[in-house]
């Protein structure tokens, strides 16, 4: 399998404990928008699946925020999992012990990149 770049953001737009990009990815073999976000945390970038763990809602409580008030979970707009931002770990609320699912992503030169997996 080889892995396509594709461009998410400008690292500038991804704040330390701000606010999230959310991006399109292949679910189903469909392009699905919003279906992944990619925040900072501790100065690296992850993304994840926008998906809860247990009910497949999106995290997001408003566009783009996925952090809870203190800065330092993502929380689940529904019920209020709480997730750590560097591994995706749920470790308050029904999902307890699972995580979200993560994506590779790469940053270089200013820009952040999903890498999307292809079977070509």
């Amino acid at each position: 399998m080889a892995a396509v770049r594709q461009l998410i953001a400008c690292s500038e737009q991804l704040q330390e404990g701000g606010l999230g990009v959310r991006f399109t990815v292949q679910l189903a073999g469909e392009p699905t928008p919003a279906a992944a976000f990619a925040i900072r945390y501790a100065g690296k970038v992850h993304a994840y699946l926008n998906r809860c763990r247990h009910v497949p809602t999106e995290l997001d409580w408003q566009d783009g925020r996925f952090f809870d008030f203190s800065g330092h979970y993502l929380i689940c707009s529904l019920h209020g999992a709480l997730y750590l931002p560097e591994s995706g770990q749920c470790v308050a609320g029904p999902c307890n012990g699972r995580s979200l699912f993560k994506l590779r992503i790469e940053e270089c030169d200013g820009q952040v990149y999903y890498l999307a997996e292809t079977t070509s």
